[in-house]
């Protein structure tokens, strides 16, 4: 299986759900989950399973996010910057 659309998709979108890589990507549930097992075991992403309740409903997913990868800042001004004069 071809990993680079799940890849690039967490790089794009940061951490998120196979379920949401899986509805993203229009890659089937059960090949997202086994392209994740590979690429973490490949060490190139991190991942965790995870239990959300929507109401009274338990739903089970792995949480997935690119492995030492740091988002860039955000372009502007940041909290606290001190302003010269």
């Amino acid at each position: 299986m071809n990993n680079a659309p799940i890849l690039q998709y967490l790089k794009k979108h940061g951490q998120r759900l196979d379920s949401e890589i899986a509805a993203a990507t229009g890659i089937p549930l059960a090949k997202v989950r086994t392209s994740i097992s590979a690429l973490s075991q490949r060490g190139e992403i991190s991942s965790c399973s995870v239990t959300r309740f929507h109401g009274d409903k338990a739903v089970e997913g792995t949480l997935c996010r690119v492995a030492g990868f740091i988002p860039p800042s955000a372009p502007g001004r940041k909290p606290g910057a001190q302003t010269a004069g």
